[in-house]
């Protein structure tokens, strides 16, 4: 795909005169949510997003789950509501077990057979998103450097390179959205003090392909340990430790598994970070220690697993100024436990679109109020829990609980363990 050139854009500002405008700064999961909420509002809109042409692979995640709502709003956004059923498979059953490192056997603590999630590779849900947006909405290779206020506030404009050419364009909006994920450098431009917290652990990642091997010994041994693979979300729970295991729509297995250790020096902006090999060996052998020798075959059989520092932020106050505002992770950085990072950026923007078609850009500061006492205190909430949840899953103490242990747990300390406890968890907004 070619990088849309300073003449068309121009075009295209022409045409687009009238309208009440937005820039957003950030091409993920988020920004083309609240490109597909503003769109809906009557709004005109340019995403600018660095990354040369859309992605095809999984550059900071791999799986993910929507919640119901999130199905229902992304079905409301595409031609085929019916695509997301078929790019997706079911998750119906939350279910916690512990693993036993020295005897290898698994036993259930928690099970919800009401769950109602659907797991989506992140490359697929983007993938769709993308692909039922007009043309030239997005801006590949475009890369966001600075913005300015106009003395009277009634404009701010935005500073972006085009990455092929090295041209500065200046685009002129009614609305800056910063969509720049967890490490966002607008939000730092107002929360220069702001720092992300260490969780105090991190995650392996990776999905396994097995579309060639659906008939293979080790596909069969590994389905009889998790016989409701295709509609289960696993978390494994051992000392210290637990992992996520899911399967993904056309044979792929997604997993995920957290170790506590201190806190990696991470370089650039990403929380991503690189591994060596000897790294990746040595994870393996910390695998056969811990987890049944059918997960640990799957695990070794992933291809380039990476590893996520994982982060989190104490709840903003704020998430809006003047004509500003901050959506998905560069609103509320999260850890992953309650997942809820994917689906608060789409909440987040289908409100921020209604707000915005209610308000009308004459009453943009109405509308950014109401987005934030909407949105904020669930997304507080969210935030903390998801926090909790977490530590409670690692065996790391809280104030108010001692560290969790899979073996000793009671049936009472096991509910806490399930996602149904997410405050909001069956949240109905009046949008």
């Amino acid at each position: 795909m070619s990088t849309p050139r300073p003449k068309d854009f121009a075009q295209r500002e022409k045409k687009e005169m009238g309208k009440a405008k937005a820039v957003i700064v950030g091409g993920s999961i988020a920004g083309i949510c609240c490109a597909h909420a503003l769109i809906r509002a009557g709004w005109d809109v340019v995403v600018i997003e660095k990354t040369p042409q859309p992605p095809t692979g999984s550059p900071t995640g791999a799986g993910l789950g929507l919640d119901p709502f999130s199905q229902k709003i992304i079905q409301s956004w595409i031609q085929q509501p019916q695509l997301l059923q078929e790019t997706t498979l079911p998750l119906v059953i939350d279910q916690n077990q512990a693993t036993d490192g020295e005897t290898k056997v698994s036993r259930t603590l928690a099970r919800d057979e009401h769950f109602n999630f659907r797991a989506a590779y992140w490359a697929d849900l983007h993938s769709l998103l993308y692909d039922a947006l007009p043309l030239d909405i997005v801006l590949w290779g475009y890369l966001f450097l600075s913005f300015s206020m106009y003395d009277d506030k009634s404009k701010v404009e935005v500073k972006t390179k085009v990455l092929e050419t090295g041209i500065t364009i200046n685009i002129v909006a009614d609305l800056l959205i910063a969509a720049d994920g967890c490490l966002s450098s607008i939000r730092q431009h107002f929360l220069p003090d702001l720092k992300l917290r260490y969780s105090g652990y991190c995650a392996w990642r990776g999905v396994l392909d097995f579309s060639n091997k659906k008939h293979s010994e080790a596909i069969i041994n590994l389905k009889k340990v998790y016989p409701d693979l295709g509609k289960c979300l696993y978390f494994d729970l051992s000392s210290g430790t637990h992992s996520v295991f899911y399967e993904l729509l056309n044979h792929r297995f997604n997993w995920i598994w957290y170790i506590n250790q201190p806190e990696p020096s991470l370089k650039g902006n990403s929380v991503t970070m690189k591994v060596s090999e000897n790294l990746v060996q040595s994870m393996h052998e910390e695998a056969e220690k811990t987890w049944v020798p059918e997960l640990v075959r799957v695990i070794k059989e992933i291809k380039e697993p990476f590893l996520n520092v994982i982060y989190d932020c104490d709840p903003l106050e704020q998430i809006f100024w003047d004509k500003v505002v901050l959506i998905g992770d560069a609103a509320h950085p999260t850890t992953p436990h309650g997942l809820r990072s994917t689906n608060m950026s789409i909440l987040d923007a289908a409100v921020l679109g209604k707000c915005l078609e209610k308000w009308e850009v004459e009453n943009l500061n109405s509308a950014l109020e109401e987005y934030q006492s909407i949105r904020l205190p669930v997304t507080t909430k969210q935030v903390l829990y998801s926090r909790r949840l977490g530590r409670i899953k690692q065996g790391l103490s809280l104030s108010d609980y001692p560290s969790f242990d899979p073996k000793a747990a009671s049936s009472e300390d096991c509910e806490e363990l399930q996602q149904k406890n997410m405050p909001h968890f069956t949240i109905f907004l009046r949008y």
